[in-house]
């Protein structure tokens, strides 16, 4: 018998509300349309507040009618009728023009209330909704009354809705899919908890927890469904991640135990520093996992500067130290050629294999491969990774192309997981004769929670100890637009930092080399510019262009800093032309670095000790922590100018100031996650369609993540194939969509 919860919308309400549905709000089965829960819930005589509707977003609200005018317009011609609602907080006023006008003005008398949707606008210093549909919520007299009575106590569903559809019209298609599915008292529809794992913890059964979701007598209705609901999410999910566990170990690999005296010892015996016990730790549980005859699959995460990379490279020459090679995967040409250039510094001699001159006889060739190399130098790489000459292979995409051959790859590390697809770090992984060993690498803190969720099938270490010499760095907010001599200041410490013998980055959100306007004039005198329409992150669509590094470097060449050695440096630049640039910064030849984000990871350059970020508040949490990660890598502190126009106690102002407030990525990975949809944190970018969950909340919902993780890997290793859980196995399709499933499948 089909599930009837996977019947396409147009057989219960009809084609045009499911073409609405399906375009709009991505709703397409049964399924799908119970599965989108109310965001909230209005009660009738608990009015819903006014005083703080946002301007030009729709809104549903449930308010009382004051008073109701027509009015006349254009000499008499025209008739306006305004009905203002209110709650008790604020008033809104509603319009309606012409034909509507009449229509509307027997329905909307004063004392009358309802629920009213469309956007709201401002005019005349009145905030007002122009056209909205509504829907009343009580009868004008007598055979009513009973009905009015028993509605009172009810809770109203209010769904997330769109221009095309308001939310109770989605409410009257739920209240259509759950009668028709009571009609055959829910038959063949899916349970895709086990039976056990529901008593036990005692959680309604799937019909009862949609329908008191969608149809809630009190309170406690709602919270019973939304725990047997975040349920239904978390052990889902934690049985495709387990699986995935499951099948990896399965796999054959080969155990890399890394020889007494071979590379691995050597490398450690020239080491000018002592490893933090972080970095030992974190070392001792990769080796535990290359010995073992599955592959690893470990992701590594780390504060900025905790040193995840002297980690992956001594586990790397442990690799080759077995005669296999190892290959790091970098996101951008400058990350790669600077991992080049550090490894083969911290190498020495053992980075040239015993034939080479100078070379060490337990030393190893590291090659780069990027997709700019020269067509001789990029022959000879990879003649030396096909023959076993090079150890290790440093490279971007190019490493992924099919010319690209393996002597005996053992290990894939991949650098800045986020950046990369899933099918990218599968395919690199597929150059090896049995599956390689994997370490996933990631300078974004993320809370145990995510990593649970997001890469559950990885164990996970952490490293968030800064090794010895390290220097604190002072992040502080610059308010350009109020306090402009504060943005010469900033430029003055730059100054005094590079007469001090030091380095300065300063980071801008644009290139600006072929954009038609002028954004970036006048940086510095604090950016102040003639407004252009331009939507931001927090609703403000005034604000000008972000300011872009072309301009400014050449701005401040000419005016604050003048005499300094300033460079730029962005994504658009030529491969050689960026080497070149980093090369004469890292040498100290370039005061000021102008960049784009292209710095934000892996570039290590000690000398360099401020950063002034322009335009910060359009960088998200995460990444401001990242960027800030580039200086105070010496010994001399660092310091970070965080340059906004935001204005104070404004979102955008308040994510800066925590920024400022603490060094702890783990903390503001948190800030971060709670600004960001559920959808981002879990890979929807790399699945390419929305999220699997809609009730539970990464941050918050802990508990069940744990649980449900424990459930789920006890059901795995007892059913890996779900024989005796056939709902279950259909849920891993409806829930996940093939898209996700696919992301998890490839691991």
């Amino acid at each position: 018998m089909s599930n009837p919860m996977d019947d396409p919308l147009r057989k219960i309400v009809g084609d045009r509300t499911a073409k609405v549905l399906a375009d709009h709000l991505g709703l397409h089965t049964a399924g799908d349309l119970l599965h989108h829960y109310p965001r909230r819930y209005a009660e009738r005589g608990e009015l819903t507040r006014l005083a703080d509707l946002p301007v030009d977003e729709y809104v549903t609200v449930v308010a009382q009618i004051a008073k109701a005018d027509k009015r006349t317009y254009g000499r008499g011609s025209g008739v306006r009728l305004e009905v203002v609602v209110t709650d008790g907080s604020g008033s809104l006023t509603l319009v309606f023009f012409s034909k509507a006008a009449h229509a509307h003005a027997h329905r909307l008398i004063p004392g009358r209330r309802g629920m009213f949707s469309g956007k709201v606008s401002v005019f005349n210093r009145t905030r007002q909704l122009a056209h909205p549909d509504y829907q009343l919520l009580d009868g004008d007299e007598g055979a009513e009354k009973d009905a009015l009575d028993a509605f009172a106590n009810r809770l109203i569903p209010l769904y997330p809705a769109c221009k095309q559809i308001t939310s109770w019209r989605i409410g009257q298609a739920v209240d259509t899919a759950l009668n028709s599915l009571t009609a055959i008292g829910w038959a063949g529809v899916g349970e895709p908890l086990p039976a056990a794992l529901r008593e036990a913890r005692g959680l309604a059964p799937l019909p009862e927890a949609l329908e008191r979701i969608h149809r809630p007598r009190t309170k406690a209705d709602i919270e019973a469904a939304r725990d047997r609901l975040k349920w239904d999410e978390a052990f889902v999910l934690q049985v495709a991640l387990a699986r995935r566990r499951a099948a990896d170990s399965a796999l054959p690999a080969v155990p890399r135990r890394p020889r007494e005296d071979g590379l691995l010892t050597a490398f450690d015996a020239k080491l000018p520093f002592t490893l933090t016990e972080g970095q030992r730790k974190v070392s001792a549980e990769i080796f535990d996992d290359l010995a073992v005859a599955h592959p690893m699959h470990r992701l590594l995460q780390g504060e900025v500067g905790s040193g995840k990379t002297m980690v992956a490279l001594r586990a790397m020459l442990g690799v080759v130290d077995t005669g296999g090679q190892a290959a790091m995967l970098a996101p951008t040409e400058v990350l790669a050629q600077q991992h080049h250039r550090s490894i083969t510094e911290m190498m020495g001699e053992l980075a040239e294999s015993a034939g080479m001159l100078g070379g060490s006889e337990l030393g190893t060739k590291v090659v780069l491969l990027t997709g700019s190399m020269g067509t001789a130098a990029r022959r000879q790489a990879l003649l030396d990774l096909v023959t076993g000459e090079a150890g290790i292979v440093i490279g971007t995409h190019a490493l992924i192309e099919d010319k690209v051959k393996f002597h005996d790859l053992g290990l894939v590390v991949v650098d800045e997981q986020h950046r990369f697809g899933v099918e990218q770090r599968d395919a690199l992984r597929a150059k090896a004769a049995q599956p390689p060993h994997l370490l996933v690498m990631t300078a974004t803190p993320i809370p145990r929670t995510v990593a649970m969720t997001v890469f559950g099938d990885l164990e996970t270490s952490v490293l968030d100890q800064l090794p010895a010499g390290r220097s604190p760095i002072a992040t502080h907010v610059v308010p350009a637009a109020e306090k402009p001599h504060f943005l010469s200041r900033a430029w003055e410490r730059v100054r005094e930092e590079v007469e001090g013998g030091h380095q300065a980055y300063v980071v801008c959100p644009r290139i600006g080399d072929d954009e038609e306007d002028g954004a970036g004039k006048g940086a510095g005198k604090g950016g102040s510019r003639a407004k252009k329409k331009a939507e931001g992150p927090d609703g403000d669509d005034e604000r000008r262009p972000p300011l872009a590094v072309l301009d400014v470097a050449e701005q401040i060449a000419a005016g604050a800093l003048r005499g300094l050695r300033v460079e730029v440096l962005h994504g658009r630049m030529q491969p050689d032309a960026k080497d070149d640039v980093m090369r004469r910064f890292t040498a100290g030849e370039v005061d000021v670095l102008v960049a784009t984000t292209v710095i934000e990871v892996g570039v290590n350059v000690p000398n360099a000790t401020v950063m002034v970020i322009m335009d910060a508040d359009r960088f998200g949490v995460s990444q401001l922590h990242q960027l800030r990660g580039r200086v105070g890598r010496g010994s001399a502190p660092g310091l970070c100018l965080l340059v906004s126009e935001a204005p104070e106690a404004t979102p955008a102002r308040i994510r800066l100031d925590a920024v400022a407030g603490t060094l702890d990525g783990f903390a503001l990975s948190e800030i971060d996650l709670q600004q960001r949809r559920e959808g981002d944190v879990l890979g929807q970018a790399q699945s390419g369609s929305r999220s699997s969950l809609r009730v539970l909340a990464v941050m918050d919902d802990r508990d069940v993540i744990e649980a449900a993780r424990e459930e789920a890997t006890a059901l795995v290793t007892a059913d890996p194939e779900l024989t005796a859980n056939p709902d279950l196995r259909s849920a891993l399709d409806s829930l996940l969509d093939a898209d996700r499933e696919e992301y998890l499948d490839k691991g």
